[in-house]
């Protein structure tokens, strides 16, 4: 197969792209230029696409005596991925940037290029499987990515190659350093690429401005702070609260809701966090049809963490197709604008992914978790 290697200059894609080559597949590197103004030096392990990244992948292109390229996606990333994580944080949600490149940039763009250039597959250094053309978790459950590619269509998937996910992150490491690559020590990249300073409210308040609002008790409706703007909070957020007193229970308060329209943010008690249910929209299958009825599955909210067991319904709300989804245990600091990605647990092969959907909606009432009365389990697809 004719195969084009995305090379983010670091050790997984570089792995990645050597056993793609191993494979006997006609293999092509290219680096992703994601920014209109890239550093020259990365901040240790903050951001990427920087000039030094760009060498680092050109440098085991020549290992690997593949040839090697530098695409310019640039503006396409800003309007993809950078403008809709500040426009969502401006309407009080909390977006995965990493999620929406894969979906828009890495997995869309990049491979709709390299279709129509004659590539057969895409391959990255993601840590996920592929087994026959379906999406599971990585060998490697601390660094499994499977949820930031559950937005992947059926199609998309079987252009997709995931070298790297059937080996853990310390055996990666000591196979760059064996195959003479200059990476196999690299820092992984940690927090928002596009971000190298690692202060996300700096950033977002830059490109927003000032919104001025209030921080309000829920129990009370008192008013306790003022603040710059909804961009600055999330569900959850316990520090940066900007409030002088402590409850008068003396119990920490917690961001329990974000209005965008007012301003208002609701801090309270961390019984408020509790979510029973979540209403997800855009949903994407990834056997590329929706199960026929209601199913039993696991839930995962964020990237690392926030799993429960649910009972999940395809549904149609105001002519749109959603993802009903009654928990039967309760999650805590769920947000609008997070994935909401679902799981068919299986310990033998790994945790296969169902499909995901877009937080829209959550309901803390106990009563819209899973009723006594559980649905047969099994995957009804």
């Amino acid at each position: 197969m004719r195969v084009l290697a995305a090379m983010s200059g670091g050790v997984d894609s570089s792995v990645a792209a050597a056993r793609a080559v191993d494979a006997g597949h006609d293999v092509v590197g290219v680096h992703l230029a994601l920014s209109t103004a890239p550093g020259a030096l990365r901040t240790g392990s903050r951001g990427c696409c920087s000039r030094e990244d760009a060498s680092d992948a050109r440098r085991v292109a020549d290992v690997l005596g593949i040839p090697f390229y530098v695409w310019d996606f640039a503006d396409r990333f800003k309007d993809d991925v950078i403008d809709e994580f500040v426009d969502a944080y401006a309407a009080g949600e909390t977006p995965n940037p990493c999620l929406t490149c894969n979906e828009k940039i890495k997995f869309s763009a990049l491979a709709q290029k390299a279709a129509a250039l004659g590539f057969d597959a895409l391959a990255t250094g993601h840590y996920a499987r592929l087994d026959d053309g379906e999406l599971r978790r990585a060998v490697d459950e601390d660094k499994d990515q499977s949820y930031v590619l559950a937005v992947l269509t059926a199609d998309q998937l079987s252009r997709a190659m995931f070298p790297v996910g059937d080996t853990p992150k310390g055996e990666i490491r000591a196979e760059a350093a064996r195959r003479g690559l200059a990476v196999a020590e690299k820092p992984d990249s940690h927090d928002i690429c596009f971000i190298p300073t690692g202060d996300t409210r700096a950033f977002l308040g830059a490109n927003i401005g000032i919104r001025p609002g209030a921080v309000v008790d829920a129990d009370t409706g008192d008013r306790l702070a003022d603040h710059d703007g909804v961009h600055g909070f999330t569900i959850g957020q316990r520090k940066g609260l900007g409030i002088e007193a402590p409850a008068s229970d003396g119990r920490p308060r917690y961001v329990t809701e974000i209005d965008p329209d007012s301003g208002t943010v609701t801090v309270g008690s961390a019984a408020r966090l509790d979510v029973w249910s979540i209403t997800a929209h855009r949903p994407v299958w990834t056997a590329g049809t929706a199960p026929d009825g209601p199913f039993e599955a696991m839930v995962q909210v964020r990237a690392h963490g926030g799993l429960a067991p649910v009972v999940a319904t395809p549904a149609v709300r105001d002519g749109r197709p959603v993802i009903e989804i009654a928990l039967r245990t309760p999650l805590t600091g769920v947000a609008k604008g997070q994935a909401a990605v679902l799981y068919l647990p299986d310990s033998e092969q790994g945790d296969l992914v169902l499909g995901s959907g877009r937080i829209l909606a959550t309901d803390s009432d106990p009563a819209s978790g899973v009723r006594p009365d559980p649905v047969a389990s099994g995957r009804n697809a």
